[in-house]
């Protein structure tokens, strides 16, 4: 059976220098390029329990977007998204991720 290596370590993200962003009203997080979205999908292990859904209060196919991520799917995994949430950048920005999906990761519990 072959081991699975993955990164505990979640994919920093992008975010305006703090020296330039007191200056103006710009979006604070940047976001990830498709190398870094990549990287960040791949720590994804596809539980078949999948904890992150039972999480999320709207039941998102977190595990379907991000396969289709990994795969560099982007049009399938916004579709995905937009199957389940009409409004996913309204809620991506107020959604306490940390204590939801993010929270039951299996991904995020280990040491």
């Amino acid at each position: 059976m072959a081991v699975i290596k993955v990164s505990k370590n979640k994919t920093p993200i992008n975010e305006q220098d703090p020296k330039e962003r007191s200056h103006n009203f710009k979006e604070v997080v940047l976001g990830y390029t498709v190398e870094e979205a990549v990287a960040e999908a791949n720590r994804c292990l596809q539980c078949i329990n999948q904890p992150c859904v039972a999480g999320c209060p709207v039941n998102i196919d977190i595990p379907g977007f991000i396969l289709a991520l990994k795969n560099r799917d982007l049009p399938k995994s916004v579709e995905i998204l937009k199957n389940y949430n009409n409004l996913p950048a309204v809620c991506g920005r107020v959604c306490p991720q940390e204590s939801q999906c993010e929270g039951r990761c299996t991904v995020g519990k280990m040491k």
